[in-house]
Order: structure tokens, then C-alpha cells, then sequence
């Protein structure tokens, strides 16, 4: 009962909305490419819905790079994929915010940040990120990320939840324009934006300027 009333709360039913509009709007930018594509995620975890991703597209030539922090997410990735049999994904170490960590995954047609810029307040780390971002993408290539420009339970996050370091967490909303502009100065134009119900979170696709 506990389970159920936590998974069906707001914030948890738009996270899934989300993971659904993320998947189409992935599923848009590779029909906007053609040929073999290098793709990359920089803080993906498992990798669960790139897994099905690839599920759907057996037949596409696309090798996916997922990069995150965390080992034990890193694992469970491997373990997803070679209980799949998919050997179109590769699981890696990787910091999503320095800025030459990022950069060094490039040239890549299609990266994705998804679910992390939201969890952090201040733009530098974001900047950074973007930076690296701006150098892996190749012109022409897209960037999806996600943003948080409302939520209703920011107060019980922050005293329910913590970070990796034990830190509180303390989210900020951004709107879309404040996360539009800084999409922007790292040299990317925005094509489309998804959002869900309520307005929480939105997904958007971006082209690199060349």
C-alpha cells in the first residue's frame, strides 16, 4: 500500500510521462540522422530505456555510450545488456559536469542529459556540462535534455531525500527559458519541446549550430 501510494503520487506518474515523451523524441532525432549513429548518455545509470530503445530498433546501426558516476548503476547496466544479448551499448565512468570528460566522449550525433540538471540549483555546473557538450556533439549532431520548470513537492523532496555526498536535496525550478538560454550559449537551437500534464517536467530536442 506504501509502494502504491509513493509510485502514484505526482511527481512519480510524470517522471514515467517523461520516460515517454524522452523515448519519442530519441525516436525522432534518429529518424532526423542517417547512417551509422554514435550516441551517448552522461549520466544514464543502467540505461533502462535505452535498452528498450535498442529493443526496438534491432536493426539500427547505433552504438551507445552511457557514462555515470555511480558504479553500481554502471553494473546493473551490463548486467541488463548481456542478459539481452545487446552488444550495441557500452557502460563507462564519467563526470556529466567537467567540462573536458564530457568533450572527450566526441564526436557523437546524439547525446542526452536526462533527470540531472534538475537535482542542481546553480547554473555553473550546468554551463560546464554544456561546454563538454558543445565540443562532443558534432554540428548538425542534437542534444535532448530535460528540464523542471515546476513541481508541487519540492519541500518534501528536500527533507525526505539526499545527494551522493549527504547533502540535502534541494532542487530549484528553472523555466523553460532560463534552461532555453543556456542551452543556447553552448550553441544549440532548440527544435521541440514535450511536456507532461501538469507541467513538471519537460523533455526537449535541440540541434547543434555548426
Amino acid at each position: 500500500m506504501i509502494d502504491r501510494y509513493y509510485l502514484n503520487s505526482i511527481g512519480w506518474v510524470r517522471v514515467r510521462q517523461r520516460r515517454a515523451n524522452l523515448l519519442a523524441l530519441l525516436n525522432q532525432a534518429i529518424e532526423l540522422l542517417s547512417g551509422p549513429i554514435r550516441m551517448t548518455d552522461l549520466a544514464g545509470g543502467p540505461g533502462r530505456y535505452l535498452l528498450d530503445l535498442l529493443a526496438q530498433r534491432p536493426d539500427q546501426d547505433m552504438q551507445v555510450l552511457v557514462r555515470d558516476r555511480d558504479p553500481r548503476g554502471l553494473d546493473e547496466g551490463r548486467r541488463l545488456a548481456d542478459a539481452r544479448g545487446e552488444r550495441r551499448i557500452q557502460y563507462t565512468a564519467g563526470d556529466a559536469f567537467d567540462t573536458a570528460s564530457v568533450a572527450s566522449v566526441g564526436p557523437v550525433d546524439l547525446a542526452v542529459v536526462s533527470g540531472l540538471y534538475e537535482l542542481f540549483p546553480d547554473n555553473s555546473p550546468l554551463l560546464a556540462s554544456l561546454a563538454g557538450l558543445a565540443q562532443a556533439v558534432r554540428p548538425g549532431g542534437y542534444l535532448i535534455y530535460t528540464n523542471q520548470p515546476y513541481h508541487p513537492q519540492l519541500e518534501l523532496i528536500a527533507e525526505t531525500l539526499t545527494h551522493g555526498d549527504g547533502s540535502r536535496w534541494v532542487m530549484r525550478c528553472r523555466s523553460s527559458a532560463e534552461m532555453d538560454e543556456l542551452v543556447g550559449q553552448a550553441g544549440f537551437r532548440k527544435l521541440k519541446t514535450l511536456i507532461d500534464d501538469d507541467g513538471i517536467f519537460s523533455v526537449s530536442l535541440a540541434q547543434r549550430l555548426a
